[in-house]
């Protein structure tokens, strides 16, 4: 029998967000049904809201979540009912390309639920990157499910399942960030925090936070940046280089997904230093470069997929250090919200006011 929930839905591209009625089939096979304990408000549902990720509406939004499992489809072996898990935007196949070469983080044939969720009236919905998890239950692939240490807060849990994992994984998976390295990070919002928070977590000597924003830089300061920049008032390039004995730093890392902030991204990284693209750029943006300063200033430019994470080795790590002290993932949680108050957390977020907003429930 479907159970019947609420949920948060965009029905139409622009328009506000709605509470609905939600209907949830039993879970098939390889499938898992979760009860939503919290749910981050991340940008990407936003842009799913504008239409920025495709037009296939009506979306159930949400994806940056922590639940216990409440039941399971034929053939789970993963997970049982009463784990509680962080729900993840890509459950590995293990058996494309990318899996046989041992770089399952890179997976080409990712896998969701097969069955649909639906509104009252049986019109399929669009759960935002397989998930949608602004609902009291979610359908999921049972992969999509990585279980955790129960103590953990799933206030501050559910943020893994993107952002923060995004910005510590383009740290540290992506970027390679090591023990003395020297890190720039260009935007420091969710994600550039997290980046900053890993790079900390990595061993980083150095670890300078660039913005236009001083409160934001405020923000990174507390997240473990040594240094910050206004780039408003200061060329960052400039004062990444004075900073760093004229060199420039081993890793600069873009959480804009701008070309101008790439452009300084690269241009303030040291001689064989890597850039990491993790901000997501418009469709529509172009850059150009000198060929001769791609080839004469050697290194690499990465772009971080959810931060080249593999959530069934990289979330219970994360997790471990959180209830160790040693990760601060509460200070990601600027408030908590009611399932009803999505919308005005967009705007809030759209102005800069949090770095995350999380529905509890």
């Amino acid at each position: 029998m479907p159970y019947e929930v609420q949920g948060v839905v965009a029905l139409s591209k622009g328009a506000p967000v709605s509470l609905e009625t939600i209907l949830i089939p039993d879970p098939g096979p390889g499938e898992a049904i979760v009860d939503v304990q919290a749910c981050g408000v991340c940008h990407t549902d936003l842009h799913y809201r504008e239409g920025g990720i495709n037009d296939e509406f009506p979306f159930l939004l949400g994806h940056e979540a922590a639940g216990v499992v409440s039941a399971v489809g034929e053939g789970v072996e993963n997970v049982a009912v009463g784990d509680f898990v962080i729900l993840n935007w890509r459950a590995v196949c293990g058996k494309c390309r990318a899996c046989a070469k041992g770089k399952p983080w890179y997976c080409f044939d990712t896998h969701n639920a097969t069955q649909k969720m639906t509104l009252a009236d049986g019109t399929p919905l669009s759960p935002a990157l397989g998930i949608g998890a602004f609902a009291e239950k979610t359908l999921v692939h049972s992969g999509q499910c990585t279980k955790v240490d129960p103590a953990a807060s799933p206030t501050a849990a559910g943020l893994l399942g993107c952002g923060v994992m995004a910005g510590v994984g383009a740290a540290i998976n992506t970027g390679g960030v090591g023990r003395g390295d020297t890190v720039a990070v260009f935007g420091c919002g969710g994600v550039g925090d997290a980046a900053i928070a890993g790079a900390r977590l990595a061993g980083a000597a150095k670890v300078i936070a660039v913005d236009l924003d001083d409160r934001k830089l405020e923000w990174a300061t507390g997240m473990g940046a040594t240094h910050t920049v206004n780039s408003k008032e200061t060329d960052p390039v400039a004062a990444i280089k004075e900073l760093t004995g004229g060199f420039g730093v081993d890793v600069a890392i873009d959480a804009v997904g701008h070309p101008a902030v790439y452009q300084q991204a690269f241009d303030a990284r040291d001689l064989a230093g890597t850039v990491v693209l993790v901000g997501v750029p418009n469709p529509t943006m172009e850059i150009t470069f000198p060929l001769i300063e791609l080839f004469g200033r050697g290194g690499a430019l990465k772009s971080s997929w959810y931060g080249d994470c593999l959530p069934s080795r990289d979330f219970p790590m994360l997790i471990d250090l959180y209830l160790q002290g040693r990760f601060d993932l509460d200070a990601f949680v600027s408030e908590t919200i009611a399932i009803g108050d999505v919308e005005a957390a967009f705007e809030k977020m759209h102005h800069g006011d949090v770095l995350r907003s999380v529905v509890v429930f």
